[in-house]
């Protein structure tokens, strides 16, 4: 599985040219293409800006001597490449498994173009199977989590070591054991008006293309 997640890693940054502004994603698959990024600054003498999604990244991009700015020091990214938990016909899909959703969807929604890259365990007729985060300020955490109970939605809250997980933003995350979306933008509507609720695993319509590893090679998905 990982020579996959390698294949499509190295692929994604085919689609980075020189003077870019990258968003450099988070998570196993994500790893390889900031991996590749690096390789091509040492090796080939690219020249980008990376933006990192979260506090793992940026210590990978710093060891790979991979220049950094946050994203409130650049207007806009020109490209950001992204694992994802799960993707549907429609482009939309799941993500904060590693649970940096938040930084990963204000660097997408930040972004010209993103493009996900996946093995194609992660392509699925219906969002919900994995299930969804939702992260959530510590204050009121607790009332929210019964919110959830009472809809329904089976929450669980992520836990790291025997404690609560923390994101780089210090907030909690709520899991919801869905089973499955039948509407993604009305749950994502739902979501985003709920008071405590920072921002959820939905991301609806933030990407152009899919390339997705395969045993024969990696196949490239356009919207």
């Amino acid at each position: 599985m990982s020579h996959l997640k390698q294949q499509v890693g190295i692929k994604a940054a085919e689609f980075v040219k020189d003077g870019m502004i990258v968003g450099l994603g988070t998570g196993s698959t994500a790893y390889y293409f900031v991996e590749e990024i690096g390789r091509r600054i040492k090796e080939e003498g690219l020249s980008i800006t990376g933006v990192t999604t979260s506090s793992a990244t940026t210590a990978q991009a710093k060891t790979l001597g991979i220049p950094l700015k946050s994203i409130d020091e650049v207007e806009i990214v020109d490209l950001t490449v992204d694992g994802a938990d799960e993707v549907d016909g429609h482009f939309n899909g799941i993500k904060g498994g590693g649970g940096a959703l938040l930084m990963e969807k204000v660097v997408a929604s930040n972004s010209k173009d993103c493009i996900w890259i996946i093995d194609e365990s992660k392509l699925v007729e219906q969002l919900g199977a994995f299930k969804l985060p939702v992260e959530v300020v510590q204050y009121g955490a607790h009332n929210l989590f019964r919110q959830f109970e009472e809809k329904g939605y089976k929450p669980s809250f992520r836990m790291k070591d025997g404690e609560l997980f923390v994101t780089d933003q210090v907030n909690y995350i709520i899991d919801l054991d869905l089973k499955v979306i039948t509407d993604a933008e009305k749950l994502a509507e739902e979501l985003d008006r709920t008071v405590g609720v920072v921002e959820h695993g939905l991301f609806i319509s933030m990407i152009s293309k899919v390339i997705v590893g395969r045993p024969e090679g990696p196949q490239i998905i356009e919207k």
